[in-house]
């Protein structure tokens, strides 16, 4: 309408168009005067997209939602509501990922299995208690290639993975490598191990390895993801946030470059909703602090 009426008036004038247009000049003048003098409403909601803006596309993943894109703000000490986060992501025309249609399951179901040690629990009260493990699959165009990854429950933090064009136990295994070399400080006795039902991680060399760093063996029942649900949780994200996002990949190596910077960002930068919106790396470095907190207080007063 103001568009319209600033094309015309020099021709008619304001108040004959704006007869024919049944509005009152007041609403024309108004909206004139908000142009040369936006409101303080209006000139914070473009400060905000700004930093929107930024923080859904940096580092250039553009997958978080309103909810972690509010979450991030307010890490930063930008105070703003999570209603004005999602109006202001709608006007922008922004979003996050969302999941693709599911495909089905990449393992295979084995014969006589370990029981379920978690019962759907998927919690732990500290770093390396309860490790959960899981098979995803990427299509390339050289052909379908797989994903493993092994996550401690305790701040959902990534710990192994690796990525290859079989499905054989070696892929499992070598996630399961990762996962003790980086866990090897701190690793200790009372580890939980839990997968599916399929035959990676019910060979022989699998569970001997669990045996020889004396990880308790867990397998859901057969046919049942909700009995691996934060497994599957990951290997949904992985999807939504990588594979599904970006698409077009090449070849086993080109998932394998992509997958490593993924995990890096969502170990140390990716927020995370069960860690309190931090990520996992720092979640689980607050838990050290603390404890080591609580051991020297305790030293001090025996001392």
């Amino acid at each position: 309408l103001v568009e319209f009426i600033d094309i015309h008036r020099e021709q008619f004038g304001v108040e004959p168009i704006c007869r024919v247009l049944e509005c009152a000049p007041s609403t024309y003048w108004a909206a004139k005067k908000r142009e040369s003098c936006p409101s303080a409403r209006a000139v914070r909601d473009e400060q905000l997209k700004k930093e929107i803006l930024r923080v859904w596309e940096n580092p250039g993943r553009k997958v978080y939602g309103a909810r972690k894109v509010w979450a991030q703000l307010n890490r930063e000490g930008i105070r703003v509501a999570r209603c004005t986060v999602e109006r202001l992501m709608r006007e922008l025309g922004i979003a996050g990922v969302c999941a693709a249609r599911k495909r089905p399951a990449t393992t295979l179901p084995a014969g006589r299995q370990p029981g379920d040690l978690l019962g759907r629990d998927f919690t732990a009260d500290a770093p390396n208690r309860r490790w959960v493990a899981d098979i995803t699959y990427v299509a390339t165009a050289a052909g379908w290639v797989y994903t493993a990854f092994v996550q401690d429950l305790f701040s959902r933090r990534i710990v192994g993975w690796q990525v290859a064009e079989h499905l054989g136990a070696e892929l499992a295994l070598d996630a399961l490598e990762m996962a003790i070399w980086s866990r090897k400080d701190t690793l200790g006795s009372g580890l939980v191990h839990h997968s599916d039902r399929g035959i990676q991680y019910t060979a022989i060399r699998y569970a001997e390895r669990l045996d020889q760093i004396g990880a308790a063996r867990s397998v859901g029942s057969k046919g049942d993801s909700y009995d691996n649900a934060a497994a599957e949780s990951l290997n949904s994200l992985y999807k939504k946030e990588l594979i599904d996002f970006h698409g077009n990949w090449k070849d086993v190596m080109d998932v394998t470059i992509a997958t490593m910077e993924w995990v890096s960002w969502y170990n140390s930068e990716r927020l995370h909703s069960y860690c309190g919106n931090v990520p996992p790396k720092e979640y689980e470095e607050a838990f050290y602090r603390s404890r080591e907190g609580a051991l020297s207080a305790a030293e001090n007063q025996t001392i």
